[in-house]
């Protein structure tokens, strides 16, 4: 049937709904008027959710992110050349 193996990456797909939400909230911030790298950075110092504006579920979607998570993905992505 099929002669190549496939692979499964918990990781990847995590990493891949992380990018998601995380755009999801970038643009309800800019939606709304606010400087999003500003509001996330002040999200990730503080774990305070009203940083983030509730705008189209971005305040909740913030809180299922891993913050330890989302700081090694942007590191990640920061350092890649």
């Amino acid at each position: 049937m099929f002669d190549q193996t496939m692979t499964f990456s918990v990781n990847e797909d995590k990493e891949a709904e992380l990018k998601k939400n995380l755009t999801v909230i970038y643009d309800a911030l800019v939606e709304k008027g606010y400087n999003p790298i500003n509001q996330i950075v002040g999200y990730i110092l503080s774990e305070d959710p009203t940083y983030i504006t509730t705008y189209n579920n971005a305040r909740a979607l913030i809180r299922r992110i891993d913050r330890d998570e989302l700081l090694q993905v942007l590191v990640r992505e920061y350092l890649q050349k």
